[in-house]
């Protein structure tokens, strides 16, 4: 029996990897259910390995190359790529953001209309990453324990993991040397006049934002990192940043109804790349900072090969770990076929 502390994204694909190879697994989870998982609840659910390029470390693109071909084996995966753009003014950070980005193509203000209807004339010049996807979290969240369910993997919510576990995934609530702690802060807005189909991110020198449409005119803004965060409501220095990077979208977002803010923290390594540890008899998987979705199948596949086919010791780094977190009362369980790449 493998026992796994924290049932957010880290947790559930842990257990889901472990499980579709024949493993008996158990989850638990202080949460109630899956929203009370902060840091994967509240996440913007973008498979973009190649723009997260810009600012992570070559491991992480790696390591994220395969998601959106994993989480298709779970949930709806949109893969319409990701579009680029900056106001004229800030042009110069759509060069930067090239020159430290792979798979792309540069767009004129005509291509960049073809893609986005809604964005005719407001932009000159876009990046184009064609391969990039982006998934719902909360639906993949509940296709997760619905899967899991399907493959009699035991899921405890509403109940603390006893003091020894196989594997540790509960991200900045983990005790874990190294790890820090990163505020983001998000906003789900509604804009039924808006249509914008696939994530667009907004360069800006000091807050770069991105919008993710969760359909039906709804889209999720976020982009803030906050250093040694606390808990808390989303401030509104915070706010007005988010919405005005929205406005300079497109004007009608200034129309738009706030359905929801949120905050919460996400753990991270001083150098921002995950790390599976062992410390004595439990694996922590984590320091997934802002990449949850995006590197979690990844993860999961080595901690599948470390526990499942006595790999030694080696492929485990002496390094810091992640987070997961979240859930509701009862059993369940999960199902899945699916591979991660390393």
């Amino acid at each position: 029996m493998i026992t796994i502390a924290g049932a957010g994204v880290a947790g559930l694909v842990c257990a889901y990897e472990l499980a579709r190879r024949g493993a008996r697994v158990t989850v638990y989870d202080k949460a109630d259910g899956p929203a009370g998982n902060q840091s994967s609840w509240l996440a913007g659910g973008m498979l973009a390995p190649w723009c997260e390029g810009e600012t992570a470390e070559p491991e992480v693109v790696r390591l994220g190359a395969g998601a959106a071909a994993w989480w298709r084996q779970v949930t709806l995966v949109d893969q319409r790529g990701t579009l680029v753009v900056a106001p004229r003014r800030d042009r110069a950070e759509l060069d930067r953001f090239a020159r430290r980005t792979q798979r792309h193509r540069r767009l004129g203000g005509a291509e960049i209309a073809g893609l986005e209807a809604a964005l005719a004339g407001r932009f000159s010049s876009a990046l184009f990453f064609a391969d990039e996807a982006h998934l719902n979290p909360r639906q993949a969240m509940q296709n997760l324990v619905d899967a899991l369910c399907d493959m009699c993997v035991t899921l405890r919510y509403g109940e603390p993991a006893p003091e020894q576990v196989t594997v540790d995934c509960r991200g900045a609530g983990a005790d874990t040397p190294g790890l820090r702690r990163v505020r983001g802060e998000m906003a789900i807005i509604r804009a039924p006049e808006v249509n914008i189909s696939r994530v667009v991110r907004l360069l800006h020198p000091r807050v770069p934002v991105y919008l993710v449409p969760r359909g039906a005119g709804v889209y999720m803004i976020g982009a803030t990192m906050v250093e040694g965060g606390m808990q808390g409501p989303v401030t509104v220095r915070s706010l007005l940043e988010l919405l005005g990077a929205a406005f300079t979208l497109h004007p009608a977002f200034g129309e738009a109804a706030v359905v929801e803010t949120a905050a919460g923290l996400r753990a991270a390594f001083p150098d921002n790349v995950p790390r599976l540890i062992r410390r004595g008899d439990t694996i922590h998987v984590n320091g997934l900072f802002r990449h949850g979705f995006l590197i979690a199948p990844a993860l999961a596949s080595q901690l599948a090969d470390l526990l499942l086919q006595d790999c030694s010791h080696d492929h485990i780094n002496d390094h810091p770990s992640e987070r997961g977190t979240t859930s509701h009362h009862g059993d369940h369980s999960g199902r899945g076929s699916g591979r991660a790449w390393l």
